[in-house]
Order: structure tokens, then sequence, then C-alpha cells
């Protein structure tokens, strides 16, 4: 083992301050990161906090016989913190998440009973909104979806339905092979996404791109990226509904 790996597997607690102190910035960096990709009612300042609380973990659960460095560690365990930190805010109103499942049920009607992709207009015909009402409900769909493609968090409503934590932890049998058959069933239904749909997930998820970054890409609006992406999100959460068990409304 190295020096550097040495210095980051000790447990004094001295050590540990140390590792914080030289790795605030690295807290500050995702933080903005991620901020830059939220809804401007997301204020960067409580994910840097939760990005610390993340860093104070890592640097006391840190071994390095595993082989990361402590860099790469605490940047899982900081992004871990800051998406579970959406999660139990989850700053979407209840409203916009009913009229996602609503859009969600008519998208699904309307492809099962066609045997094709639900086209924007045929969606809002069914919902009795003009297409304008429609587009504002696919930009709020995407709300705080910054999760990645292994997070049964991307399509969910609320931290309930997100079964699998961000943060690193052992998980039983059967959580394994849940989030396993969830990968393997988004990546299909990804691959079935309209190309322009498929395109926006490729770079949001994937090339972690911004909204205004994917528009320049594409040669379109934010706003119109934007409703590609709530658009994604809606279809593919209508193809996959064994994943989402039915919600009580809450008064």
């Amino acid at each position: 083992m190295n020096g550097y790996a040495m210095k980051y597997a000790t447990t004094d607690q001295s050590d540990q301050n140390e590792l914080v102190k030289e790795h605030v910035s690295l807290v500050k960096r995702i933080a903005y990161h991620l901020v830059s990709r939220l809804p401007p009612n997301v204020q960067v300042d409580d994910l840097i906090q939760a990005g610390m609380i993340g860093l104070l973990e890592a640097s006391r659960n840190y071994n390095a016989s595993q082989g990361a460095s402590f860099e790469t560690y605490a940047g899982i365990r900081i992004r871990g913190a800051m998406l579970d930190e959406i999660r139990r805010s989850d700053w979407t109103p209840r409203s916009v998440h009913r009229k996602v499942r609503m859009v969600a049920e008519a998208v699904r009607g309307i492809e099962n009973e066609k045997g094709r992709d639900a086209r924007d207009h045929e969606v809002a015909e069914v919902l009795g909104l003009d297409l304008i009402e429609y587009h504002k409900i696919l930009q709020d769909a995407v709300g705080c979806r910054v999760f990645s493609y292994e997070d049964p968090g991307l399509l969910g409503d609320t931290q309930e339905e997100a079964t699998i934590s961000s943060q690193p932890k052992q998980l039983g049998p059967l959580e394994v092979l849940q989030n396993e058959d969830f990968q393997q069933s988004l990546s299909v239904s990804i691959s079935g996404l309209p190309e322009r749909e498929r395109l926006v997930m490729s770079l949001y998820y994937d090339e972690e791109l911004n909204l205004r970054e994917i528009g320049e890409v594409l040669g379109v609006s934010e706003s119109r990226v934007c409703q590609i992406h709530g658009q994604a999100l809606i279809r593919l959460r209508a193809r996959m509904t064994e994943w989402f068990p039915k919600n009580k409304e809450k008064k």
C-alpha cells in the first residue's frame, strides 16, 4: 500500500478531518454540476449540505484495500447523498405527479390501441387539453429526475417508489435481482423510444449534458428539449407499469 493509500486507510479523527477539508471543493463541484440540471427552486446550498454529510461518511468508511481512490469513493457517496436529499425533499408538487400518471395512462391506452408510439396531439385530445397545456405537463414531468438509468427512482413519483437507494449498501439477493430486472426492462424500453427521445435520454443521463447543451446539439430550444425529455419519461413509465404500484392519493 503506498503512502497516499495508507493515509486514507487510517481511522484517526484528525486524519478524517483533514480528508474532509481537502475535499470540500469536490462537494461544491458535484453540487454545481447537479444544480445546473435541476429546476430553479432547488438551492445549491441544500445540495452542498447533503454532500458534506456524504463526505463525512466517506471519510469514516473508506477502505483503501478495496482499490478505489478516496476521491472516487467519496464522489460516489457525495452524489448519492445529494440525490437522496432530492428524493426526500421532492420539490415537485403532488399535483404534477398526479398529472404525470394521468398522461402515462393515456399514452399506454393509445399505444395499446394503435400499436405504435402515441403522438402529442393524440394524447392531448384524449385528456381534453390543448397542446400548450400538454407541453407544460411534459416540462413539469422532468422535475427532479436526475438519477441514472440504474435507479428505479428515475421513473418513480416519490421516495417510496425508488426501491434502491443511491447510497452504497449491502443488498440482499431479492434486491439485487430486482435491480438487475429493472435495468434490463428499462434498457429494452429505452431502445424502443422514438429516435429523438432516445437521443435526449442518452445525452442527459449518459453524457450528463444539461438541457441548454442538448438544445445546441439538436438545434432546438431548451424548453423543447425539456418537453422531449418529459415525453420520454412518461412514455417509459407507461411501458413499465409493472414497476409502479398504484398510488393512493393523499389529501
